[in-house]
């Protein structure tokens, strides 16, 4: 019964994402793209003393993808660099409510992948 509220959810997310536009002025934004399943992601942060103030995505792909983009940037906001450099699988099992499994498991990671690249070109764009 919990998988299917965590599923209810990932297709409110998917029909209806959260922070799912442009930004104007962001700190730094990063694309991601999977070849394989066509899911594509444009992550934008607004970053101010190593804190995310705002974020925000845009892009296609599927249910899983938009959701887990949806969901990552509602969860973000507020969080240190160093805390969102530490977000793997499990953690975003845990954004999620749910293990995809191994068939979309790039579909659910890519937006964090997009947003730790994306800090990682801010922090070398620094130096």
């Amino acid at each position: 019964m919990a998988d299917n509220l965590y599923i209810e959810q990932i297709i409110a997310h998917y029909e209806h994402p959260h922070n799912k536009s442009s930004m104007h002025e962001p700190t730094v934004s990063y694309h991601e793209f999977n070849p394989y399943c066509g899911d594509d992601v444009t992550i934008y942060l607004k970053i101010e003393k190593n804190i995310i103030k705002d974020a925000k995505f845009e892009g296609r792909g599927c249910a899983i993808n938009t959701s887990s983009a949806s969901m990552l940037t509602d969860y973000i906001k507020g969080k240190s660099i160093d805390e969102i450099k530490k977000i793997g699988f499990k953690k975003m099992v845990e954004i999620i409510g749910i293990d995809p499994g191994p068939s979309r498991l790039k579909c659910m990671m890519l937006p964090i992948k997009a947003v730790q690249e994306a800090i990682e070109k801010k922090e070398k764009d620094r130096q």
